[in-house]
């Protein structure tokens, strides 16, 4: 099993044993993203050199947050003080608020590595929609407006994502990208 099909709680225990390295497990999702967010187009914005040395950095610290070294996707609609928050919109692009949101600041504070942006509806109702894919089934939806948040966590690049409920945004994508947990193979 590669260290990105692991889920959270899993991945959390073996670091805080210190039998998996945060780097370790960031760069297993990176080539898990490689691999496969050509076809599910779950991430917006990536900085696959930022999230490694964020997560090198964990692994100098003794894990004491419930998150430490966790990668974790946000997304598109929730600031970051390290990538653009762009609402998925091209009035938007490449914006970058200078702050955390509150969740992000959390999770930060817990220990956990923001791996990137994931994608969404443009500002989370309306406009443009998101071009993520289901990654058990490329020809349907992940859902609303958290798509990308659910095929991210879904197809094992990432073991946690933010999204939002606005109307089924969480609730859809949680349902639509139900799939093998014990066995995850998925074609490339």
């Amino acid at each position: 099993m590669e260290p990105c099909q692991l889920t959270a709680a899993q991945a959390a225990a073996l670091i805080k044993d210190r039998k998996l390295s945060c780097e370790e497990l960031v760069r297993s999702c990176l080539s898990r993203i490689a691999a496969r967010d050509r076809l599910v187009r779950a991430w917006l914005h990536l900085e696959p050199e930022q999230a490694i040395r964020a997560a090198r950095e964990s692994d100098k610290l003794q894990p004491t947050g419930v998150l430490h070294g966790l990668p974790i996707g946000v997304k598109d609609v929730i600031d970051t003080i390290d990538y653009p928050t762009t609402q998925n919109s091209p009035i938007y692009a490449g914006m970058r608020v200078g702050r955390d949101a509150a969740c992000v600041a959390v999770a930060r504070g817990a220990g956990a590595v923001i791996l990137g942006k994931t994608d969404t509806v443009e500002f989370a109702s309306s406009g443009r929609k998101a071009l993520s894919r289901n990654p058990f089934n490329l020809a349907h939806t992940p859902g609303g407006s958290s798509s990308g948040s659910g095929a991210a966590v879904a197809d094992f690049m990432v073991p946690l994502a933010f999204g939002t409920q606005t109307s089924g945004s969480l609730i859809r994508p949680a349902a639509f990208n139900r799939g093998p947990r014990i066995n995850p193979t998925c074609p490339v």
